[in-house]
């Protein structure tokens, strides 16, 4: 019955975890402008973040060891050195974009302007990344989360066209007023949004905090492949709630408050409350989720002591990251950058560092040093080795797309 409830339990934080500001915002962009059209780069981001989850997930089962000490040891210090820099300028990028996201949501319920907020919700994230345990960050959080079920309870409010949203989706046609290259802009995106790799740093360092072994490989598997496709709906949800509501009226969502819109013409105070509160445990969870990929990536590349359960006077380097890393970012934002912008900057930068942060992933999980009997099989390697195509793809792409279009403009 406890590993019932631990697989049951697991598959809710990563539902409620899944969706973070980065997916909240572009699939609102795009379902506004796209309609459900570029549903498809969600499904095929969710299969991919499968993927190599489970593989960082049974690498920190068969091996103790985290995905950074791993590749530094495999590829070499050079390799690991690019991989480390660029993770680490995505994952500081969405460190920013997430504590930007708590001060907004918090914002749309005070009405208090977000530069005030914004030192509190750091010294929040700070207080949790350093006292509080990995069941109130994974299952509080994550279960708040799980308030963004409000937006497929709109969707079905607002009455949609089923088969309109259907057709749309299984077409894959861009708008005739949307031009091929925005189209592709913001397929990367999506699919940037859907592959973040803080999530993988986060859930391979997790598994090695919390001492996993094979008995908890099914449990893994199960909170992978059952919770980030039912997170990919949310992410749908929102999307389609955009097309539904804001479409017709040819609104481009720029903010938090347009995201959270049509739940409001759906569901009145009630369902924009829920909304919020969906809002604000989302990018908080994802805040702390980041925060703490910063820390174990630097810590596990230069080997120094690191971990939550670890004792801080015990860990004070790994500490000392999460204090600068939050200071930085709440630094940034003081300046009155638009976190927004700084979502849809992470997003792409995710794009451009998926390969150098999977390919590694892929190396190590068909190590049969490290992996045993656990090592990757036929179907594991087939969907990497699709899947790392894809990325590459995708990194080369970013940028170019980014400067044609001006951020998808």
């Amino acid at each position: 019955m406890k590993r019932l409830l631990s697989v049951a339990l697991g598959i809710l934080t990563a539902i409620g975890g899944f969706v973070d500001i980065g997916d909240m915002v572009v699939n609102a962009q795009v379902g506004a402008r796209f309609d459900l059209s570029l549903g498809l780069v969600v499904a095929v981001g969710v299969i991919g973040i499968c993927v190599f989850a489970e593989m960082s997930g049974r690498v920190a089962v068969c091996s103790k060891r985290a995905t950074f000490d791993l590749v530094r040891e495999r590829l070499g210090p050079r390799i690991g050195l690019l991989n480390l820099v660029a993770s680490l300028i995505v994952t500081a990028l969405t460190f920013v974009a997430e504590i930007g996201g708590v001060a907004l949501a918090l914002a749309l319920v005070s009405s208090v302007n977000e530069l005030l907020i914004i030192p509190l919700v750091g010294l929040l994230v700070w207080l949790v990344l350093w006292r509080a345990k990995f069941s109130l960050m994974e299952n509080v959080l994550g279960l708040l989360g799980l308030a963004l079920v409000v937006f497929a309870v709109a969707l079905w409010k607002l009455g949609p066209d089923w088969s309109e949203l259907g057709h749309q989706l299984l077409t894959a046609d861009k708008p005739a007023d949307e031009t091929w290259t925005t189209y592709a802009y913001y397929s990367v995106a999506l699919f940037g949004a859907a592959m973040t790799p803080y999530e993988v740093f986060f859930f391979s360092s997790g598994g090695v905090e919390e001492h996993w072994t094979e008995k908890d490989l099914g449990t893994m598997r199960a909170n992978v492949f059952v919770g980030f496709p039912l997170g990919g709906l949310l992410s749908l949800a929102i999307a389609g709630c955009a097309s539904v509501a804001l479409g017709p009226l040819a609104i481009d969502v720029a903010s938090l408050s347009q995201v959270a819109l049509p739940v409001g013409i759906a569901l009145g105070k009630v369902g924009l409350a829920v909304a919020l509160i969906g809002f604000v445990a989302a990018t908080f969870g994802a805040a702390c989720e980041t925060g703490l990929s910063t820390g174990y990536t630097l810590a596990q590349y230069f080997g120094f002591q690191w971990g939550k359960y670890v004792r801080p006077g015990e860990a004070t380097r790994f500490h000392l990251v999460l204090v600068v890393a939050t200071f930085l970012a709440v630094g940034v934002l003081m300046t009155g950058v638009d976190p927004i912008l700084v979502t849809e900057a992470s997003v792409v930068g995710s794009a451009v560092a998926l390969p150098l942060t999977y390919f590694p992933i892929l190396v190590v999980a068909n190590d049969k040093d490290y992996m045993g009997a656990h090592r990757n099989g036929l179907v594991a390697n087939l969907l990497g080795t699709i899947y790392l195509v894809l990325v590459c793809v995708a990194a080369v792409a970013a940028i170019p797309l980014l400067v044609i279009t001006g951020m998808g403009a």
